[in-house]
């Protein structure tokens, strides 16, 4: 019977992660097809695609009202996307930095992180609350496409928030459907929409590989929870946070192995934003997320505290050294052990 569901739960896992996986490849070629500059996929597809096993399995919780499962995830796969995939990147390569990883995305980061533990004082993140994360989300990726010679140079927090509640993205978001009416995509034409039907066929199989192993994944997650008499929060903030933070980890490692370390800490900065204002804002419409004592007084906390500390590295010379992710590893060891103390 454990065998069985263990290897449910494993299968689950592997058609979460590869399927994951299709799926941002046979999005981003029609994303090419369709005209979009590898500016734009870069910036859209590869953090919210690492983020897709994630949203599929936090999504499939929340359809099930199991609020620790949806909660211990994101919070979860953002230390470790930090602690664990970030720290060893370091470890294997020193990854260099840039300004605005400090001064527009990890403070958006560290921002996202410090709403979500307001909103969640009351023990509960409510259905407006998570609308609003979504909205702040939309408008951070209008944002992102935003020419830098607007703000003489400057695209970073203080600009975002500026742009934010001005409400700035509505009108970037008429200029987009303009461009798209108009069969024109950042000033050139589009490409060839030809080929279509191969990566439309694996675009829709791989989404289905992601909403059954996520539906598995989570359900045998739900057993061995309740068989080990573990709460829901440990069980997804250990045990469904680094399943579905694997495509982050081996993104950033192989990337760090051919020296480009400041793209794979790109996608953990941007993964860890979707992560907060898209995941939970898509499972707290779904259903009001009620929040455990163990994640208002422990693991948010320790996910805000981590957010700093690898800003503080960021900012270090620019660059974040191996002793840096030797410590970053460190923590996030020393989380699971309180965390599974507690428990």
């Amino acid at each position: 019977m454990i065998a069985e569901n263990l290897l449910i739960f494993l299968l689950g896992l592997v058609l979460l992660v590869k399927g994951s996986d299709y799926f941002v490849k046979s999005a981003s070629a029609i994303a090419e097809k369709l005209g979009v500059s590898e500016f734009v996929i870069g910036l859209t597809l590869v953090a919210v695609g690492t983020s897709i096993p994630e949203l599929a399995s936090s999504i499939a919780a929340s359809l099930q009202h199991a609020s620790g499962i949806v909660i211990g995830n994101v919070v979860g796969s953002n230390i470790a996307n930090i602690g664990l995939v970030v720290g060893l990147a370091a470890v294997i390569s020193p990854v260099k930095t840039e300004i605005e990883m400090l001064r527009r995305d990890g403070y958006v980061m560290l921002f996202a992180s410090v709403l979500f533990f307001v909103f969640i004082l009351n023990r509960e993140l409510s259905i407006l609350e998570a609308a609003f994360f979504i909205l702040v989300f939309i408008a951070y990726v209008f944002f992102l496409f935003e020419e830098a010679e607007k703000y003489e140079g400057k695209l970073h927090f203080k600009e975002f928030l500026i742009y934010f509640f001005k409400c700035k993205y509505i009108s970037s978001a008429r200029e987009k459907i303009n461009c798209i009416k108009n069969g024109n995509a950042n000033g050139e034409n589009c490409q060839s929409r030809e080929g279509f039907t191969k990566d439309i066929l694996t675009l829709v199989l791989s989404c289905g590989a992601v909403i059954i192993g996520a539906k598995y994944f989570v359900g045998k997650s739900i057993f061995f929870a309740e068989l080990l008499g573990v709460p829901e929060t440990i069980i997804g903030t250990t045990l469904v946070a680094v399943g579905t933070s694997l495509p982050e980890l081996v993104v950033t490692l192989s990337a760090a192995k051919q020296g480009l370390g400041d793209i794979a800490l790109g996608n953990v900065i941007g993964s860890n934003i979707a992560n907060i204002f898209l995941i939970l804002g898509f499972s707290g419409l779904i259903y009001p997320v009620a929040i455990e004592q163990i994640s208002l007084l422990f693991t948010t906390p320790a996910m805000i505290l981590i957010s700093i500390i690898l800003l503080v590295f960021i900012s270090t010379d620019w660059e974040i050294k191996r002793w840096e992710g030797m410590t970053l590893v460190a923590f996030y060891a020393s989380f699971l052990i309180v965390l599974l103390r507690m428990g």
